[in-house]
């Protein structure tokens, strides 16, 4: 089960990243068909590449498990960018996304 998900969130992040997985491998430092194998469930990272994994897509390993958020690099960019705005602007910004919650 968790290979399955692990291999797929990959994928996924790696999709939203617009990157290849031997170009994902390598800049982890590693051969040019890792990300390919753990994505074919043919193997899982150690617990040191999975740090790098999550380094490489700019989230934490409890934001790779959450499934709940397609992509936590942009939520995070989006609430680092917020933390440089007044009350003024944020309350602005939180009634847009109320509107397109709707």
């Amino acid at each position: 089960m968790y290979a399955k998900f692990v291999a797929e969130r990959i994928a996924k992040l790696r999709s939203i990243k617009n990157v290849s997985a031997r170009e994902m491998s390598l800049s982890i430092g590693q051969n040019e068909n890792y990300i390919n194998h753990i994505e074919n469930g043919k193997s899982l990272p150690s617990m040191q590449a999975f740090f790098y994994i999550c380094e490489y897509f700019g989230i934490t390993p409890k934001e790779f498990f959450d499934e709940g958020v397609g992509n936590p690099y942009l939520i995070n960019k989006v609430a680092e960018d917020l933390s440089s705005l007044d009350e003024k602007q944020i309350s602005n910004i939180y009634e847009i996304i109320k509107g397109l919650k709707k």
